[in-house]
């Protein structure tokens, strides 16, 4: 469907934006690699702005969020999973609440150069995501962590050390934040990995992490297809990520009047 035909919506564009008091903002990071990053088809749905949802740009500027939310890796840029989240998340919070959802995700990104602050595809990795997290305390009142990573860390040599290196991250997230009790949402690795027995030891580690940590939440992402490289999510993959962390925030982190 052509953007004109697309009754009563708007079409976002990247100039900055006012947001309401901080205390009506509601401010979710995503971050993680390529998956969070977002390598889906951005189709016209997903430039369609809701008023209450918003976005950075490469400035640091306050604008209305419209997909692709990442712009880190300026070749590699596609549909990510931030703006479903935020669609569905509506749903589910008072009316006087809106979203900031700032992007931190790096494709490629392995979980000790978050922890080492590496500098990856020109990106500055925990350096980045603590600038985003102070923006995030300045506009409003930070609500979670989306995070989705683990494909660069599917190797014999890194699958062992991968439970004490997510626990240590998922803390120092915390940390970072203030809140010891801060949500994070995890999303399991693809079902269509030409690498299955390793990507499956990864999902394995993260419902145990899970099944310990009170404050975090896991959604399935095995009956998703991939964009036809067997590694990254296609676009209907990605809008539903969004929507299963939404319901999985909301089912979990939200207390209902």
């Amino acid at each position: 469907m052509s953007l004109p035909f697309l009754l009563g919506a708007q079409v976002g564009n990247n100039k900055p934006v006012k947001l309401p008091k901080p205390n009506k903002v509601w401010v979710f990071l995503l971050a993680g690699q390529s998956n969070m990053a977002g390598r889906g088809v951005v189709e016209a749905q997903d430039t369609v702005i809701d008023p209450r949802i918003f976005s950075i740009n490469s400035k640091g500027e306050v604008i209305l969020a419209k997909e692709p939310l990442h712009f880190y890796e300026p070749s590699r840029v596609g549909l990510d999973c931030g703006l479903s989240f935020g669609k569905t998340l509506l749903k589910g919070v008072p009316k006087k609440v809106s979203i900031l959802l700032l992007p931190t995700a790096v494709g490629g990104s392995a979980m000790r150069q978050w922890l080492g602050d590496s500098t990856y595809r020109e990106v500055k990795l925990w350096s980045n995501f603590l600038e985003k997290v102070a923006i995030g305390k300045k506009y409003g009142q930070i609500k979670g962590i989306l995070w989705h990573q683990g494909e660069s860390d599917a190797n014999d040599r890194s699958i062992p050390l991968y439970p004490e290196n997510l626990a240590r991250l998922l803390q120092n997230f915390r940390t970072a934040v203030g809140n010891p009790q801060i949500p994070v949402l995890m999303g399991e690795l693809g079902a269509y990995s030409q690498n299955p027995e390793q990507w499956k030891k990864i999902n394995q580690l993260i419902w145990a992490h899970a099944a310990k940590d009170l404050f975090t939440s896991v959604i399935s992402t095995q009956d998703l297809q991939h964009k036809g490289d067997k590694i990254h999510f296609d676009s209907a993959g990605q809008r539903a990520m969004g929507q299963r962390f939404a319901d999985a925030y909301l089912g979990k982190f939200v207390v209902r009047k």
